[in-house]
């Protein structure tokens, strides 16, 4: 009889959790996985993915005032949340489905219940039951941070973001992190007013200055509200069911909706960790060394839950690397440096590598190259928004050690720029490319 149940058991079934436990079961490991919820984890149920089909549905009540520039006779339109939220919830339903099938067809078998470590190489499901495994990974990922003050009670996450009845006519969002300001931009188009509250006074903390200050230039034409330096000090509710928010350094405020987009926190509480002698940091990620192993041997651990880049595709990249390192006889570790990111705002912003102050801190010497324009269909809508591409390169090399941009479709051109980035290609390599005529992505090989 084989020594443990299974060969490998992950706790959590995101995305980081869903790719470990599927390529260790195709290096011929026998595989369960324990998922309390639904599998597909943050990025498919309550991420991601449906948030940006609301960053699509919101896009169009622009595209419609635009079309009209156009020569398009656009009717007066209406605008049903309910049927959006709806067909949203109802893809992710779809692509809960393909996860589920996507284990099982690899013959993982799944315990859908909560799981916690009770001992060396065990595991006890909610339901009492015990299972043993050689190897666990915990992948149980994050949740939204709430701070503590009196009526935080009454606030909502982007969790409930996906599931509210209609959509709130005065929202007050906390924070200024990606997820703040891209709800922004999608209650704002919704017709929220919409307002954010920061404890500093800075969007976006990590992206290039440039782009920061462009997005909140975007964002209060477009009437988004800011109050910078200011901090929560209750929330009531009202006899009318409205909220009132009260802040440091500002006035209360009204609103009918308060969201906190104010960081993400590990989901370690009641695993077992510290029964098992599983060290985590001071915010309570587990800490791991370069192949994802915890202070235990057979313990490891990757995606958000470790807190070392949050973002999914890091969480799938360090889920395939545990497996090819402990089933697939590959020692294989996690390439960290120059990962690009976007934020789907409205414009989105995209970047990779160094901004500007890094560059300027690490290399000292370097030199900058922008293109501030305004996308042709934005000339034709008559809408007054501009675009900024920033190329930061090493003055020694001519090497490209950043790219930021902010203006329509950056994600998309990024992933394509990001490549070059990372293949440390040089100025002299962007300009000797021929442009795409008329696209904006031809800015990158123009840039002066």
């Amino acid at each position: 009889m084989a020594e443990y149940d299974y060969d490998l058991i992950t706790i959590g079934a995101g995305s980081g959790g869903v790719r470990a436990s599927r390529v260790a079961a195709a290096h011929g490991a026998r595989v369960a996985v324990a998922e309390e919820h639904r599998v597909g984890g943050t990025c498919v149920i309550r991420g991601c993915v449906p948030k940006k089909m609301l960053i699509y549905g919101a896009h169009f009540a622009e595209d419609l005032e635009d079309a009209k520039h156009f020569g398009w006779d656009i009717p007066e339109c209406t605008f049903d949340w309910v049927k959006l939220r709806d067909n949203v919830l109802g893809d992710v339903d779809r692509l809960n489905g393909l996860y589920t099938k996507t284990l099982e067809s690899h013959e993982v078998e799944i315990f859908h219940e909560r799981a916690t470590i009770t001992g060396p190489h065990e595991i006890t499901l909610s339901s009492g039951e015990k299972k043993t495994a050689k190897v666990i990974l915990i992948a149980t990922g994050a949740r939204p941070h709430v701070p503590s003050f009196p009526g935080h009670e009454l606030g909502i996450t982007s969790n409930e973001a996906f599931h509210l009845d209609a959509i709130p006519k005065r929202v007050l969002i906390a924070g200024a992190g990606y997820i703040a300001n891209e709800f922004a931009g999608i209650f704002n188009e919704f017709g929220a007013k919409v307002t954010l509250i920061n404890r500093s006074d800075q969007l976006l903390r990590g992206y290039d200055e440039s782009v920061r200050d462009r997005l909140l230039q975007i964002s209060l034409m477009k009437g988004i509200d800011f109050r910078f330096n200011a901090e929560f000090i209750k929330i009531e509710e009202n006899e009318d069911g409205s909220l009132t928010a009260h802040m440091t350094n500002h006035e209360p405020l009204e609103v009918d909706c308060v969201m906190f987009a104010t960081g993400r926190v590990p989901n370690v509480e009641g695993l077992g960790l510290e029964d098992v002698g599983v060290e985590v940091d001071e915010k309570g990620a587990i800490k791991v060394d370069e192949y994802s192993k915890s202070s235990v041997d057979h313990i490891y651990a990757v995606g958000d839950v470790t807190n070392r880049v949050q973002l999914t595709p890091v969480a799938i990249r360090e889920g395939q690397a545990f497996a090819d390192t402990v089933f697939g006889d590959k020692p294989t570790t996690v390439d960290y440096g120059c990962i690009p990111s976007a934020v789907f705002s409205h414009p989105p912003i995209a970047a990779v590598g160094m901004t500007e102050a890094e560059a300027t801190n690490t290399l000292g010497s370097i030199k900058v190259y922008t293109s501030d324009f305004r996308p042709m269909k934005n000339v034709v809508a008559h809408r007054n928004e501009r675009a900024l591409y920033k190329m930061i390169c090493d003055a020694a090399t001519d090497r490209v050690v950043g790219m930021h941009m902010i203006g329509p479709e950056s994600p998309e051109i990024m992933q394509a720029a990001a490549i070059a980035v990372k293949a440390g290609l040089t100025k002299a390599d962007f300009d000797a490319t021929v442009a795409i005529h008329p696209t904006m992505s031809e800015e990158l090989v123009l840039l002066k």
